[in-house]
């Protein structure tokens, strides 16, 4: 039904125009896409933009138990899909004349069931005035992503006028800018559609603008939705896959980190610091580890601006990530069938597959749970049955040995089949973000060949959104209590956590030599002033785009799941309230570490993959000061000093002294230095280092 109306003002020679146009009603399915047409013809003038004509307001009223389930989307005729609303509204019902127009000063998000009344939705509706015809086929599409409830759509209606919904305009940013192109189709959960996409970086200090050339990549992917509770979410996080124009994998170097063909584009949505995953990867990496390398970018996709994303390295079989051997499906024999094997702990749905349950029930499991391994490499249709069997009997073996009388014992107990020092700092990481999923969700191992070192070891870290305070519930928000006793106050979960933790407790000597490492890294890459000093560097580094990311996704002082309150109503808020928390739950880990320090010897803990880091800059970037944190044997001289990316001196040798032990010293660079990539260099006794560092305005 159309509904044409024109209101000639006559203090004015302005002629106001509002076309209406009312949709079907029906059904709300469960768990289904459920799609309302809308046939429009008779539009006049036919086609719409931003200018004088086009696309102003949808309305609807729909009943459904818990809106949360929905996502609200309207398709228009050339195909272009923009979200109205998403996961609102906690349990709450109905949405009862509901308005989506630009011009609104609430955004939805704001809103709360049943949500009556005008609001700017959470998708660029904008974006449909793109001069197309707006005759033809309209679609109000809602989704139900949960299960039990159904629901009615009772209206919904179209109105065109005058005041159409203006473009936002993305125009440049301190941040790489990533843009990709579909060709307007809605990029699925699986499987992976084909794409354009292009990097744009002209280095550190300098501008990038949308209209830049695509110096930093240029080519063709493969791009999916991923996550598993993450796809609730409005603001989605992509995996993809650098192809070639036949849609093979190619592997290629993004943003200068090495070269592989899988990538993530990580949404952050409840964690608005957008600080938790990157931070836990560098202090994995610092710690001599690997974990994922990442890259703060602002993306567009289809045209459509959609925030600050961190793109960052998948984990993967990889010399230059998880750097184990290759295992073919002809390694059935021998040292050949030993390694290279990642799996992990995790829920089956997201990136989940295939495995074994183990034979061990977790530490608490009043309803019976139980803890399942997933294969990651091989993958559960690449795997062959003999390296199931090695890999499910090695894993019981450490599993055996950990349960049994003698799993203290340092040649036939548990740290035979695993590599100690890696439980150690990830028990740490896991400790200080006081992860909610940690240890039970996301819980990553992997084994090389027997020939390579054969033992387990823990990580790589991966899916910290939910740590560092940021969850309401099972004592996820306290700076007190640990994280591994999740079972204790939570036992009624599914997931729980592996008998591991508790039995480990029970040593002595891993406590020992937990402490031990405690006292080194407390001092060094997780003292309270290099984790605050990150957060500092991070939040200056966002300083321009959160503006952009929150204008977009409106969650700043608001609830989103499971965020604890108070709500900081600023993103300075956020990074202050990580920072607090961080120091408060770092007090509380110094006075209640397990362990001894008797016989401690910190530099006696050498066994780390990733190499051992003496020396660590921060904030890196920076705007003035760099310290840096030094651990020494014996007092000696520290020599500094400053090159440019061609390695010519642009800062003499600075020399301080060092007093032994671990110690911060600080380098004070010269006035006026400009904007770019440095590298540090710094001789300490017979050790020589070289931080690349990026300077900042």
């Amino acid at each position: 039904m159309k509904k044409f109306l024109i209101i000639v003002l006559f203090f004015t020679s302005h002629l106001l125009i509002s076309q209406t146009y009312t949709g079907s009603s029906g059904v709300i399915n469960d768990m289904s896409i459920n799609d309302f047409p809308l046939l429009i013809s008779g539009l006049s003038p036919a086609i719409i933009d931003t200018g004088t004509f086009g696309l102003e307001t949808i309305c609807l009223s729909l009943t459904h138990a818990n809106d949360s389930d929905l996502e609200i989307s309207i398709v228009a005729p050339d195909g272009t899909i923009r979200i109205l609303a998403s996961g609102l509204g906690g349990g709450g019902n109905n949405y009862t004349s509901t308005c989506f127009n630009n011009s609104s000063s609430t955004f939805i998000t704001s809103g709360s069931p049943p949500f009556t009344g005008t609001f700017i939705p959470q998708g660029y509706i904008e974006s449909i005035n793109n001069q197309q015809n707006g005759n033809g086929i309209w679609i109000l599409r809602i989704r139900d992503l949960a299960p039990q409830n159904v629901g009615n759509l009772l209206s919904w209606s179209i109105t065109f006028g005058n005041n159409p919904a203006q473009y936002f305009t993305f125009h440049d940013s301190n941040l790489p800018i990533v843009i990709i192109n579909t060709n307007n189709q809605s990029i699925p959960d699986e499987p992976k559609i084909f794409g354009d996409m292009g990097i744009i970086y002209n280095g550190i200090g300098n501008r990038n603008h949308i209209t830049d050339p695509w110096n930093s990549y240029n080519g063709k992917i493969g791009i999916e939705v991923r996550g598993s509770s993450s796809q609730w979410f409005p603001k989605k996080g992509y995996g993809f896959e650098c192809q070639d124009i036949n849609g093979f994998a190619i592997d290629s170097s993004i943003l200068g980190m090495p070269k592989e063909s899988d990538w993530i584009l990580s949404a952050s949505y409840s964690d608005k610091s957008m600080m938790n995953n990157p931070l836990t990867y560098s202090l994995s990496r610092k710690l001599g580890w690997y974990a994922p390398r990442s890259m703060y970018v602002e993306l567009v996709v289809n045209g459509e601006y959609k925030g600050v994303f961190a793109l960052m390295e998948k984990i993967k079989r990889d010399n230059k990530r998880v750097d184990i051997s290759k295992l073919l499906q002809t390694d059935i024999f021998g040292d050949d069938l030993t390694g290279g094997y990642i799996f992990k702990i995790d829920k089956t749905t997201g990136n989940g597959g295939g495995g074994w349950t183990s034979n061990y029930a977790p530490q608490v499991s009043p309803s019976g749970q139980t803890i399942f391994f997933q294969y990651e490499y091989p993958s559960d249709i690449t795997i062959v049955p003999q390296q199931m069997a090695y890999i499910q009997a090695y894993v019981d073996s450490f599993e055996t040995a950990l349960a049994g009388p003698n799993f203290m014992d340092t040649v036939i107990g548990y740290s035979k089949y695993i590599n100690v020092n890696s439980i150690i700092d990830y028990f740490l990481l896991n400790e200080l973000s006081r992860n909610v999923d940690g240890y039970r969700l996301s819980t990553y191992l992997y084994k090389n060949k027997y020939s390579n070192g054969g033992k387990l070891v823990m990580g790589p870290p991966w899916d910290y959104d939910l740590g560092y305070g940021n969850a309401n519930y099972c004592d996820g928000s306290n700076v007190t209590g640990w994280a591994y006793q999740f079972g204790n106050v939570c036992g009624g979960d599914f997931w729980q956590n592996p008998f591991w933790w508790d039995r480990l407790m029970l040593d002595s000597n891993f406590t020992s030599k937990l402490r031990c490492r405690w006292e080194e890294v407390s001092q060094t890459v997780l003292s309270v002033n290099y984790l605050n000093a990150w957060c500092d560097s991070i939040g200056t580094l966002l300083c321009e785009g959160n503006h952009r990311n929150f204008s977009t996704w409106p969650t700043i002082g608001t609830y989103v799941w499971p965020n604890p309150a108070p709500f900081p109503t600023t993103y300075q808020g956020e990074v202050n309230e990580i920072k607090n928390w961080i120091v408060a739950r770092w007090n509380w880990l110094n006075n209640n570490i397990p362990g001894n320090l008797i016989n401690c010897n910190p530099t006696a803990i050498t066994e780390n993959a990733f190499g051992n880091n003496l020396s660590f800059a921060y904030p890196n970037p920076f705007l003035s000061n760099v310290h840096l944190s030094i651990y020494q044997r014996e007092p000696c001289a520290v020599k500094m000093e400053l090159l440019n990316s061609l390695g010519q001196t642009v800062q003499p040798i600075q020399t301080t002294l060092h007093g032994g032990g671990t110690e911060t010293i600080t380098f004070i660079p010269q006035l006026n230095l400009p904007a770019g990539i440095y590298l540090l260099r710094i001789v300490a006794g017979s050790n020589t280092w070289t931080q690349q560092l990026s300077k900042i305005e």
